[in-house]
């Protein structure tokens, strides 16, 4: 009877050490701050290591990974026991966090500039004939991050988190699929939001899309704002009712069967202000059908809807030659698809896009398309660690079609029969790139995907608010696709 009293006594000392481990705060627990800058870990440098007493207090640590991959690690005070890992945007290039915010709420969090300084070379310069530099930036960057995340957070805290996350749009949700796909173990969770992960397709896409807007050089363009003004009205004047609702938001774009002969035409063929000449309404349609390298579709076509939007078309396939004597490029796909042919597909900076014909693409693409692209259907590995991953995308994203990202679940769903066990898919009507545009885009995510990863409760029904002047002004119901 004494034995099982002992053992008894023991394990109600073990549980009461393990409540007050838990009720205790981290700074009573871990290492101060300071300390951590003369943390010693294989291949990194701590560069510095402050406590942050303003807003919510927390840790907040640089550092540099191998020869220059830069890092920021956040650790609160009040930690919840999870690590949210945030990805950035275009080329990236300083230290970028979509999740930088989750700190305030409890969470350990960190961001990386993928191994390039982008202030010195703000497009893809700095990728020519590097090879570390490409493969930092196609995939190694974030994954090495996240180990050394995760040791600082080990060291500081004295325990792993209970559970990691990963959220990202555009490049982030690129980086994110690369994750899942080829580091499958280094998060449970991973929401995935508009991502760039084709980009020699991408590349291939923003290029063609240039070449009919500016197909004689950036100084002639072939459309004006004026044209796009008056498509998006003809385009909501056939397709707004389709969903029987006239909001300026087309529920599903695809149902959009776009009669072309609508638009006014310009007499004798002669540029106007307000008509369409034939080489204007082909431009036009070279957009909506998507790239073609010569083998198929590259890259698919863009969406009905949401043209004229602020940062809809003008911004990022139209553009401007203001824009242009400014900025060099007169959009945003012009910029994109340029820089990654000249440095991250060709390593020529000599490349002219008005004298590309793609006749080589296939051969030219191959090694980038090896370090870039994160297009495998095989989620096997993340699958079977249970891992949860949730993709959202604009239907009027005017930078990366949202069905390149419905094509890539579907060549999932038909490898695998059974992937909403694992994997869902939003799509986000009258929402342009990442967020804005007419229709509602703000959604918990991080909530949406903790529910899934650590209660198993699937994400059904979700709602998207849209918030004006800290006001929610619409909201609305959207289901996984293909619902």
């Amino acid at each position: 009877m004494e034995k099982y009293l002992n053992v008894l006594l023991i394990m109600i000392i073990i549980i009461s050490q393990r409540i007050q481990a838990q009720n205790s705060s981290p700074t009573e627990r871990c290492i101060p701050c300071e300390k951590l800058a003369g943390l010693t870990l294989p291949d990194v440098r701590i560069t510095s290591a402050e406590q942050v007493t303003k807003g919510k207090p927390h840790c907040k640590v640089f550092g540099v990974i191998g020869k220059e991959i830069k890092f920021e690690v956040l650790l609160p005070d009040d930690w919840n026991n999870i690590f949210i890992m945030g990805g950035g945007g275009g080329f990236v290039g300083t230290i970028q966090n979509a999740a930088r915010s989750s700190v305030n709420q409890g969470f350990a969090t960190s961001g990386t500039d993928t191994g390039h300084d982008g202030s010195k070379s703000p497009g893809a310069e700095w990728a020519l004939n590097n090879m570390e530099r490409q493969l930092n930036f196609g995939h190694l960057a974030v994954h090495r991050t996240v180990e050394v995340s995760k040791a600082i957070i080990q060291s500081y805290y004295g325990s792993h988190p209970e559970f990691s996350y990963f959220i990202g749009c555009s490049r982030g949700g690129g980086q994110a699929m690369m994750e899942a796909q080829r580091y499958p173990e280094d998060f449970d969770g991973i929401v995935v939001g508009a991502p760039a992960f084709s980009w020699t397709a991408i590349a291939a896409e923003a290029v063609q899309n240039t070449q009919a807007v500016y197909p004689a050089g950036f100084s002639k363009p072939l459309l004006t704002d004026d044209h796009i003004r008056i498509l998006q009205e003809a385009v909501l004047r056939q397709c707004d009712m389709t969903d029987g609702v006239r909001d300026s938001i087309l529920n599903n774009p695809a149902d959009c069967k776009f009669d072309f002969s609508s638009l006014p035409k310009c007499p004798g063929d002669v540029h106007g202000k307000e008509c369409f000449t034939t080489a204007q309404i082909n431009a036009i349609k070279k957009i909506y059908e998507g790239a073609d390298a010569g083998h198929g579709i590259t890259y698919p076509g863009f969406p009905y809807g949401g043209e004229y939007e602020p940062g809809g078309w003008m911004t990022w396939i139209v553009g401007s030659v203001e824009i242009a004597k400014k900025n060099i490029y007169p959009s945003l796909h012009s910029y994109f698809g340029i820089e990654i042919f000249k440095y991250l597909i060709l390593q020529d900076p000599g490349w002219d896009y008005t004298l590309y014909d793609f006749r080589g693409y296939e051969k030219e693409l191959r090694y980038a398309a090896a370090y870039l692209d994160a297009t495998s259907t095989d989620y096997s590995g993340f699958r079977d660690r249970k891992g949860r991953i949730i993709f959202w995308h604009g239907w009027n994203d005017p930078a990366l079609s949202a069905f390149a990202t419905i094509d890539h679940y579907n060549a999932v769903r038909k490898a695998d029969p059974d992937v909403s066990n694992y994997m869902r898919l939003y799509l986000l009507p009258g929402v342009l790139h990442c967020g804005g545009g007419e229709g509602p885009s703000g959604v918990d995510w991080i909530a949406l995907i903790r529910d899934w990863v650590e209660k198993n409760i699937a994400p059904d029904k979700i709602i998207a608010v849209k918030n004006v002047s800290g006001k929610i002004v619409m909201s609305r119901p959207v289901f996984p696709y293909p619902y």
